[in-house]
């Protein structure tokens, strides 16, 4: 039988192999590894769904593959996978025929981009596959089922196939009827050149890792999308430095090690409950802001791979120590490209701290959907007049990047002042263990 690529989660189609595990003539084990794929910025292993001897290894590192697509086959031994469930008996009889018309092994975005326009039924005068549950949901939301094409087998429909399909309703009903016509006189955009640099002197050339390239990706995205500005200012780190000096052996005692990040997390936390509004996401489908009552920040991890921002939940809830300790697990995990996909997902905020590396100002670009990002640089001992005198105090430059669409300048001015009263006037019961 062939393993094949199973559905990775929501949103996610394909990836790229990273390493393959087997090659023919090895004998696999049921649920043994037998690769591994990089999708958007977490690597899993790929296991194998039956047990045998490696026939033919399909794929080799550096593919990319999509769900659906065969990885190795298995000859012999036992451990298949179970069949499909059967679909209701009302919606048996068609489905050979839905399957006869479209093949079920396309991946599904080819499916979703070959799907029906919304006036013609997909496959007129037979009853569409879906469970009662994906039928309830239709019926709830005014979905005629029959203009949705399946991508599971017999062309069974699935929650995945309604959301893509309400998705493309949306897409069209937002494009102006003139806009083919826009299209067409836009000038096209002109293809890469690559230019031939080793023609002035010697050159090193390196392939963009897949990571890379998403974050380039995300990166172009994020920065096309949101109107940014940056708000710029300092905070004075003294006394948060100090106590983070007085609490650091109490925090080794306890197998952690206390920096400065969980307690500027503590702080952005105190900030956003007075400012939600950083705390939100702007739904452009709706044309509402969706404020979130939960603080799940995420923290920017420089690695040798890339940036990669896994999510510390629930901040507000957890103590300092809880903080220490997850951030410290979270980020070696990161470096290890060990993190999951859903521990770099949900996040409401951002901080991109580059003290323990070095320079001031910055200006972070937002992580959509979030709407604001906070950049530390490098705290630095400066001599600053308080009350008339002149003292030296450790000043952390910061700055903070906003989505100028859902926040105004008054709003993100607001949001600072507090943000450095609240690490400036640190309350120290919250360090305590």
């Amino acid at each position: 039988m062939d393993v094949k690529l199973p559905k990775l989660g929501e949103g996610a189609d394909s990836g790229v192999v990273v390493n393959v595990f087997v090659k023919e003539g090895d004998t696999v084990a049921k649920d043994q590894a037998v690769l591994e794929l990089e999708n958007e910025k977490a690597v899993a292993s790929i296991p194998s769904t039956a047990a045998g001897v490696v026939g033919k290894v399909f794929v080799k590192a550096g593919d990319r593959i999509s769900v659906g697509q065969r990885l190795i086959s298995v000859e012999g031994g036992a451990g298949a996978p179970a069949p499909v469930p059967a679909a209701p008996a009302a919606a048996a009889a068609p489905a050979p025929k839905r399957a006869a018309a479209r093949p079920a092994a396309a991946p599904a975005p080819e499916v979703y981009e070959e799907v029906a326009d919304e006036d013609e039924d997909v496959t007129p005068g037979i009853a569409p596959v879906a469970s009662p549950s994906v039928r309830k949901v239709a019926r709830e939301l005014g979905i005629n089922l029959a203009k949705i094409r399946g991508s599971e087998s017999g062309g069974r429909i699935v929650m995945g196939d309604v959301k893509a399909y309400i998705q493309r309703l949306i897409a069209k009903a937002a494009t102006p009827k003139a806009a083919p016509a826009a299209a067409a006189a836009a000038p096209a955009k002109p293809a890469p050149v690559s230019i031939d640099f080793s023609q002035w002197g010697p050159v090193l050339k390196k392939s963009i890792t897949p990571l890379r390239q998403v974050i380039a990706r995300r990166m172009l995205e994020n920065w096309n999308a949101i109107p940014h500005v940056t708000q710029f200012d300092n905070i004075d780190f003294t006394k948060l430095n100090e106590l983070r000096k007085k609490y650091a052996a109490a925090y080794e005692a306890k197998g952690s090690k206390l920096t400065l990040t969980p307690l500027v997390l503590k702080g952005i936390v105190e900030a956003l409950k007075k400012h939600p509004i950083f705390n939100s996401s702007l739904d452009e489908a709706t044309n509402e802001i969706v404020i979130k009552e939960y603080y799940h920040l995420g923290i920017a991890v420089d690695t040798e791979q890339g940036l990669i921002v896994p999510v510390i939940r629930d901040v507000d809830k957890k103590s300092v120590l809880e903080i220490a300790k997850e951030l410290e697990v979270l980020a070696a995990k990161a470096r290890d490209r060990k993190v999951t996909g859903d521990e770099l997902k949900g996040g409401t905020f951002t901080i991109s701290n580059q003290g323990a590396i070095g320079g001031a100002h910055f200006t972070p670009i937002v992580n959509k959907p979030e709407v604001a990002i906070l950049g530390m640089g490098r705290g630095a001992l400066q001599p600053v007049v308080r009350e008339g005198k002149v003292e030296i105090r450790l000043m952390t430059p910061i700055g903070l990047s906003y989505d100028h669409r859902v926040i105004d300048g008054g709003t993100a001015a607001r949001f600072t002042v507090d943000l450095i009263a609240a690490l400036q006037d640190f309350k120290e019961e919250t360090v305590k263990i």
